[in-house]
């Protein structure tokens, strides 16, 4: 990733650290003139929606940060800390800020985790559907809850006109300050690791099988002139076509080749294979050797089987 990226995802990390700090600052400090937007729930829900069309049809991964930060780290935490606390005396404004970040993770983390164990996997669409569905859901729940309260009871964000002040005393303005860096570094650390995942590994997995298809009941005694079988497999997960090859070797002389098999990243492979010995001679060395693409050396360490060859 170049140096250009890198700012690229610290300078929108602190835009949109910036934003969600100028909406958290309503909750945070309360001056006398502003405007009540309720809850906020139905502009949050909204915004929610426009993150998913936007993900979905502009396939760019700066843009994926920038817009996924939000519903992920502060979204699903706030619409649960309102369906669990709908009135104003439940937590305070800074405790549901701060809280909203720590549930968010948390909502997040085990949703990641029931995905894993699902068919959809942890990938972009069950993801982002789980969390938009989990924050509409908790959203409902908080609406249908705030109905048996009086106006006065509810828990309401006010956006102010004016701009926030400090707070009343050093405390507020310490928690203030410590609250904004904390979200600008985890914003700006969140974009850092998402652009820049890990590699995956890239690899090749081959392995020999009795007759029976099982590692178990290789062929140990061989005549002459007489051919024995063995299933051999090959697996791609190399994240691209391959074509491979397989060589038979008894006492370092070529008995068989087979290929080129061809197979696409995730795809199997096993057949049969038949090898003949030549000459007679006690604990002789099988040995099979997969070849990738043109390569002229065994791409992975050969797999070897000793036998004895009578006449």
């Amino acid at each position: 990733m170049g140096w250009w990226q890198i700012a690229l995802i610290v300078l929108a990390s602190i835009v949109v650290g910036l934003f969600v700090g100028g909406f958290l600052s309503y909750l945070i400090v309360r001056l006398p003139k502003g405007i009540k937007l309720g809850s906020g729930l139905i502009p949050l829900n909204l915004l929610a929606w426009v993150l998913i069309l936007v993900i979905i049809f502009f396939p760019s991964n700066i843009l994926r940060i920038i817009l996924g930060i939000p519903l992920l780290l502060f979204f699903p935490g706030y619409t649960l800390l309102a369906a669990l606390f709908t009135k104003k005396e439940g937590i305070d404004s800074t405790g549901r800020v701060a809280l909203s970040f720590v549930l968010s993770i948390v909502v997040v983390s085990l949703i990641g985790l029931i995905l894993n164990y699902t068919p959809w996997g942890i990938r972009l669409e069950p993801v982002l559907y789980s969390v938009t569905s989990f924050i509409l859901i908790t959203s409902i729940i908080a609406w249908l809850r705030r109905r048996r309260l009086t106006e006065h009871e509810r828990f309401a964000i006010q956006f102010l006109v004016t701009m926030p002040g400090w707070g009343e005393g050093a405390w507020d303005r310490v928690l203030s300050i410590t609250l904004v860096i904390a979200i600008l570094g985890a914003l700006g650390t969140l974009g850092y690791v998402i652009a820049t995942p890990k590699v995956e590994e890239t690899f090749t997995e081959f392995y020999i099988l009795g007759q029976e298809g099982k590692v178990a009941d290789y062929p140990r005694e061989l005549n002459v002139g007489v051919e024995s079988r063995m299933i051999v497999g090959i697996i791609n997960y190399e994240g691209r076509e391959v074509s491979y090859r397989v060589e038979v070797l008894i006492d370092s002389k070529k008995s068989t080749e087979v290929g080129p098999v061809v197979l696409v990243d995730g795809q199997k492979w096993e057949g049969e294979v038949g090898f003949v010995a030549e000459v007679a001679g006690e604990n002789q060395e099988v040995e099979f050797s997969l070849y990738k693409d043109d390569e002229g050396e065994p791409y992975l360490k050969p797999l070897r089987l000793w036998v004895n060859v009578a006449k």
